[in-house]
């Protein structure tokens, strides 16, 4: 049985912005405490992530340690899409909608600074295929403090394609990159436990259960 992340439904009567919103203790608590090779990470490269949804979006949002330098751009851009985001540090959640079809997926990243990028993914045997003219209207919101950062993203149903029912099981995958060089950390909800730092590994994705 797969680990699962239990998304529970709200009625979207608050702010995107408000991180101080009760409305988020109503989420699970989600983990990023390892790096996709399985080995933990150190507490100050640790992070919490927490998915709701409503009638018109899925929302996550991440909490995360912060007490190294940001790898981020000096003079962010966040009404067009990011170029090679994952070079930087980020958070990033992949969504398989089709359970059955899991090498489908979409890819969202959100930087500190509230640069994004989102990719529709078919990750096949041999090679990947991404369509970087996909546009999910994804919204972000960001706050940065002292040795730590939260961000939320929000993203419509019309994004995947549907609309999940109480009950449904959807599949995905989060995660966060952090550092730079050798040091660079790469964490994951669901280790992906290969030789190099990859996340598109679809065999890897966890449930992500509506109720």
């Amino acid at each position: 049985m797969k680990p699962q992340i239990k998304i529970f439904h709200i009625q979207e009567n608050f702010a995107f912005d408000d991180f101080k919103h009760k409305i988020w203790c109503q989420a699970e608590n989600v983990s990023l405490m390892k790096y996709w090779s399985g080995a933990l990470a150190p507490l100050e490269r640790r992070a919490t992530a927490r998915l709701l949804w409503t009638n018109s979006a899925l929302m996550a949002r991440f909490d995360c340690q912060q007490h190294e330098p940001f790898v981020i751009n000096q003079n962010p851009q966040t009404d067009v899409e990011a170029e090679k985001l994952w070079e930087r540090d980020v958070c990033e959640i992949f969504v398989a909608p089709d359970k059955n079809k899991s090498e489908k997926y979409f890819e969202f990243e959100v930087a500190p600074t509230g640069e994004w990028l989102d990719y529709a993914v078919t990750q096949l045997s041999d090679c990947r295929e991404i369509d970087t003219n996909y546009d999910s209207g994804v919204k972000t919101t960001t706050q940065i403090f002292e040795n730590s950062f939260s961000l939320i993203f929000r993203i419509e149903w019309e994004a995947f394609g549907k609309k999940p029912k109480i009950g449904d099981e959807w599949l995905g995958n989060l995660f966060r990159c952090i550092g730079t060089g050798t040091t660079r950390g790469y964490l994951a909800w669901q280790p992906t436990l290969t030789l190099e730092p990859n996340f598109h590994v679809p065999q890897a994705f966890g449930t992500l259960k509506f109720l």
